[in-house]
């Protein structure tokens, strides 16, 4: 799983709830006080916003992701913000809620965290940015609330050379692409659709213009086989790297990405290296951004400095500034919230870099202390497997599975075990064989088992069952687990939308 640091938040505290407040234990799916969220019931929130002719703000997380935790602790806890939301209705829907999943389909939301604005008649205006600092999302919250038309009608006016307001261009600049989902554009023409309205964008405002740039260049360089104009990324890469505070979010999240894309020989990439990662020392250091996003700068400084060597220990300075910097998080940080962001993103720092045996002690400490202690029991199994300790990784899969809370967190935790015991321990069918029963079983219980997240789980698990089947010969194991899919698939009742997609799963459990 690829964890995006987000909200370079700026320092406010006069902007801030008290810290009693902003410190409050976290239990199930708490969140932040001030804020009238109506949570789970999205029919009756959007009915609520259509009697009250207000706008509908979505917000779908889940109570142990990283970044989920991130925005709580540094948006929705300011008091601008929890001011705005008097402006429309909020709704909280976690990921493990009943109907959870089936409503994610509907919304077209995956990733979590994902926030969406609605018009009171249930038409979509954007999805905002998770990942930027609080007042750029506030002000892109405001002009959301006040846009004429939704962000898909604007993109298409602008791709069709209308004239646009600055207010309109900067709806298309901090919309969220990562969290489209398909929504205004296919998935594969992302980044070739930034490129050309990036190109249409106005000189001025120029910070529009370049972030709409930038972002182009950033989607094109994630891509399997990149395609970008060298000459004008490098301009673009350049400009934006002049100023880095404006644009943190995208030169820390992309750095090494965009850095292979525009280098042409190893001269070129040693030299914008070193420019970008000059950039990301200034971050690092920058008390205007999260303590999570200030670790988010490092890690792509250590991701740049693998470019250089991919293999063997990265140089020690680095290593022991790393050291310094994740203690120094860990001591700083109170909040529980902003806890499941920063420690998550300390020890995976600490992994690479090399210190395996501080990234367990960091986070062994927080199992008692985080309220969701089995993502970080995910990370410990990773180190143990990293050290080739087969048995310890197990114990953490399975640990992590058996402390798992919510039913869609269950399935993909337990699909985590069964991936691991699969991939380490192959010959232990009945290990193997039990843990796919448990998820089935579960599975079973689950109204929405085989929508959205629940759905990829699933597909997943029988995915990987079939591989270890052919390779340990084990199809009388993989029959009767196909046999407990039809009965999961039996209990469903006809027209269910999710019956084809289960017995889809028991077929190909069989083939």
């Amino acid at each position: 799983m690829k964890l995006t640091l987000i909200s370079l938040a700026f320092v406010a505290a006069s902007l801030a709830l008290p810290a009693e407040a902003a410190s409050a234990p976290v239990d199930g799916h708490a969140l932040p006080p001030g804020i009238a969220w109506l949570q789970g019931d999205v029919p009756a929130a959007f009915a609520k916003a259509k009697s009250e002719n207000k706008p509908l703000f979505l917000y779908w997380g889940a109570v142990w992701c990283p970044p989920c935790n991130q925005v709580k602790a540094t948006i929705f806890n300011r008091q601008d913000f929890i001011a705005r939301t008097r402006q429309f209705v909020p709704v909280y829907l976690d990921g493990d809620s009943p109907d959870a999943q089936k409503l994610g389909s509907e919304f077209k939301v995956r990733g979590y965290p994902t926030m969406i604005l609605f018009r009171p008649d249930g038409a979509e205006i954007t999805r905002l940015p998770g990942e930027v600092d609080p007042e750029r999302y506030l002000r892109t919250l405001e002009l959301g609330l006040a846009a004429a038309r939704p962000v898909k009608i604007l993109l298409q006016s602008a791709l069709a050379g209308d004239a646009l307001a600055d207010g309109d261009w900067q709806l298309l600049a901090d919309y969220s692409w990562d969290t489209d989902q398909a929504q205004i554009v296919p998935e594969k023409q992302v980044a070739a659709t930034l490129a050309r309205l990036a190109d249409k964008a106005p000189a001025r405002p120029a910070g529009t213009a370049l972030r709409l740039k930038l972002k182009a260049l950033a989607a094109a360089a994630g891509e399997e086989t990149p395609v970008t104009d060298r000459a004008q990324g490098l301009a673009v890469a350049r400009a934006a790297l002049a100023q880095p505070r404006v644009n943190a979010d995208i030169l820390i999240n992309s750095a090494a990405d965009i850095v292979k894309v525009l280098s042409a020989d190893e001269a070129e990439r040693q030299a914008l290296t070193a420019q970008w990662d000059a950039a990301l020392d200034k971050l690092a250091v920058d008390a205007s951004l999260s303590t999570a996003d200030r670790l988010g700068a490092l890690s792509s400084r250590l991701a740049l400095a693998r470019l250089s060597q991919p293999k063997g220990e990265l140089p020690r300075s680095l290593r022991e500034e790393v050291k310094q910097r994740v203690a120094a998080a860990d001591k700083a940080t109170g909040n529980p919230y902003e806890r499941q962001a920063v420690i998550t993103a300390g020890a995976d720092l600490l992994t690479q870099a090399g210190w395996l045996d501080e990234s367990d002690a960091l986070l062994k400490a927080e199992l008692g202390r985080s309220h969701a202690p089995y993502y970080h029991m995910l990370i410990l199994a990773s180190n143990a497997k990293q050290r080739g300790d087969k048995a310890a990784a197990l114990d953490w899969y399975r640990q992590a599975y058996e402390a798992a809370n919510g039913p869609a967190t269950r399935l993909q935790w337990g699909v985590s075990y069964l991936s691991g015991a699969i991939e380490l321990a192959p010959g232990d069918e009945k290990r193997i064989e039990s843990t796919a029963s448990a998820i089935f079983k579960e599975a079973g219980g689950t109204p929405s088992a085989f929508y959205e997240r629940n759905r990829r789980s699933l597909e997943k698990a029988v995915n990987r069952l079939k591989a270890w089947s052919r390779q340990q010969q084990q199809a009388a194991a993989l029959a009767r687990l196909a046999g407990q899919l039809d009965e999961v698939c039996g209990k469903l009742p006809a027209g269910d939308p999710q019956k084809p997609v289960c017995e889809g799963l028991a077929q190909s459990a069989r083939s």
